[in-house]
């Protein structure tokens, strides 16, 4: 199996795939913050490339609902990030998983096929996560936990803000990689 880790700088979904026999290389913008397979640039031009299953993490920054409030006069920001988003969608793959907080894809594309916490996955932390899937089955639990802090959204302002806010907890990463690695549904 050959997986594609778009819009990943953490290396975290790439590794737990790695880590099961996966051939799995992420792409991002950033380089990686973890050793493994890597492509730092746009991950565009990898999507006519064949591969057999997709995670992609299109930033959220302008179609995330959490930002409804810096929507207006940035309409082609929002246009050019659902855009993009849609290429994921509609990436001629046959298992495809795109990650995005709860946003306006719901009502511009369609609604998610799951929405995950990472409580689900043994973390005592709340972050909705929706999935929207293509051939792959929603996502099992695999630890449900109590202590369910908002520690993401009680992050401080800082210059790395975003990123520590959007790093997958290992977690779900590793159910992703457990759940999907054989292929479609």
């Amino acid at each position: 199996m050959k997986a594609l880790i778009a819009c990943e700088f953490s290396g975290i979904v790439r590794n737990a795939f790695l880590d099961r026999g996966v051939d799995a290389v992420s792409c991002d913008l950033l380089p990686t913050e973890q050793k493994g397979p890597h492509i730092e640039g746009d991950v565009v031009c990898l999507l006519e490339r064949k591969w057999d299953l997709i995670i992609a993490h299109p930033p959220c920054t302008h179609i995330a609902v959490s930002g409804a409030r810096w929507f207006k006069g940035k309409e082609k920001e929002q246009a050019e990030a659902i855009e993009f988003f849609m290429r994921f969608a509609n990436a001629n793959c046959p298992c495809i998983c795109v990650e995005n907080p709860i946003s306006i894809m719901s009502t511009r594309y369609r609604k998610p096929d799951q929405i995950v916490q990472p409580w689900m996955f043994g973390h005592g932390e709340t972050k909705a996560t929706c999935l929207w899937l293509k051939g792959l089955p929603p996502l099992k639990p695999t630890k449900i936990v109590t202590g369910r802090d908002s520690r993401v959204h009680k992050e401080p302002p800082s210059p790395d803000r975003w990123k520590n806010r959007s790093r997958t907890y290992p977690g779900l990463a590793a159910a992703m990689a457990d759940q999907w690695r054989g292929g479609s549904i």
